[in-house]
């Protein structure tokens, strides 16, 4: 490909979006880019204040529990608040909170506050996404959405890369420099975001029945939150059961590192370009080669016997994350309804939530007792299932002109709790 169609690739994915998706897509890049304390928070607490590896692990834990109540919480909070409020309210508290984790000593306080900080951080994801899908066309949501995953993922890959060089010098100043940055998130939105809520005219009162009993009742919708959290729990195994994996296996730290490098780098170099060559192409089928990559990615992890091998297969389940991030999002938005975006966005975000607490549950379980190999099996079983279960929902999907996240609830809807 010639230098002009680079660039003329490059104009078609970036043009066409409004401004204020780009402010929105600054505000996550900055955060990621700050995003220090997740990398470092094991060593931190084993390393620098003496605790225990199982303390460490209960903080960890703390802290997805904090992202999973806070997921439903958020999304009531997006559609009554609106999305900058929301948005406002959660990166404020993060810096403060993140600070503090930074400042605590006592063993209960750092447990206490790691859940406040999970809470905290992302309590901002169900506004950002349903923010997006306001402010962006209904055809331009799948662009938009991997253009936002794409700066998640090189902001990790930067703040990763920083991270050990910051840890060396101080854990203190990694925790003070997330918080100046996650504040300079919300500096940003103050300024440059404005409301994207939709106005509430002739649906008002059927706005207010959209509540968490809506969304549970939705048979449609919660079968794609479980199909998400089915692959949710098949992805979460590259960072918490391939290191054990390899370590059982006498690999060490840095060839864990050299193997998962290969995701963020694909991501980074090829999320783009891939966006582009599946953005006008069948979802169905996109969700059902997605599922199916990323189980048997994983299940090819049972062969793997060095680095090399290794790094290949994560070449293969990245591919598969690349494609099912924004086509999934897309669609969440699509079964959507207007003034319920908080909600049903929070829900869809608590699927990834709940699957990073089950996670380490199950491939420590089954790595003890059956082995590394039933684990990857295991993936690649869950795969096949999410991939049927794509197949047979995306059937059933009705074919429509106009995208279905544009739908309101009808007004006769039953009034809901939320």
């Amino acid at each position: 490909m010639s230098v002009a169609s680079l660039r003329r690739a490059a104009r078609e994915t970036v043009s066409g979006l409004p401004r204020a998706f780009w402010w929105l897509w600054t505000s996550t890049l900055v955060n990621r880019l700050g995003a220090f304390v997740a990398t470092f928070m094991a060593l931190y607490l084993t390393l620098d204040r003496g605790y225990s590896a199982s303390y460490a692990g209960l903080v960890a834990s703390l802290y997805g529990l904090g992202g999973v109540v806070s997921s439903i919480g958020a999304g009531v909070m997006t559609d009554r608040l609106g999305r900058r409020p929301t948005l406002l309210v959660a990166q404020s508290a993060t810096a403060v909170s993140v600070a503090l984790l930074g400042l605590v000593h006592d063993p209960v306080a750092i447990a206490a506050v790691a859940f406040l900080v999970g809470m905290a951080s992302n309590a901002s994801r169900p506004a950002v996404q349903a923010m997006m899908a306001d402010i962006v066309r209904p055809e331009d949501r799948v662009r938009a959405f991997s253009l936002n995953y794409w700066a998640i993922n090189l902001g990790f890959a930067v703040s990763s890369a920083g991270a050990g060089f910051i840890a060396e010098y101080s854990y203190l100043a990694g925790f003070l420099i997330e918080a100046a940055m996650t504040a300079v998130c919300a500096v940003v939105v103050f300024l440059k975001l404005p409301e994207s809520r939709p106005q509430r005219t002739a649906v008002e009162k059927a706005a207010d029945q959209v509540g968490l009993g809506t969304v549970l009742r939705d048979g449609r919708y919660m079968a794609v939150v479980g199909l998400s959290f089915l692959v949710a729990l098949v992805f979460q195994q590259g960072s918490v059961g391939l290191p054990v994996a390899m370590g059982d296996a006498g690999f060490t730290p840095a060839d864990y590192g050299m193997a998962i490098a290969v995701n963020g780098v694909l991501i980074v170099a090829l999320q783009i370009p891939v966006t582009r060559f599946i953005e006008h192409r069948d979802p169905r089928r996109l969700l059902v080669v997605s599922a199916l990559l990323a189980g048997y990615g994983f299940g090819l992890t049972a062969f793997a016997g060095s680095v090399g091998v290794f790094a290949m297969t994560v070449c293969v389940w990245t591919l598969g994350e690349m494609i099912n991030a924004p086509t999934q999002t897309g669609l969440v938005v699509r079964l959507s309804p207007v003034h319920g975006r908080g909600r049903y966005q929070g829900m869809y975000t608590l699927s990834w939530s709940v699957a990073a607490l089950v996670a380490p549950l199950m491939s420590g379980f089954t790595i003890d007792h059956f082995g590394a190999e039933w684990l990857w099996g295991l993936c690649a079983v869950v795969g096949t299932v999410a991939a049927l279960g794509y197949g047979v929902l995306m059937r059933r999907l009705p074919e429509e002109e106009q995208s279905a996240a544009e739908r309101t609830v009808p007004v006769k809807a039953e009034v809901a709790a939320g």
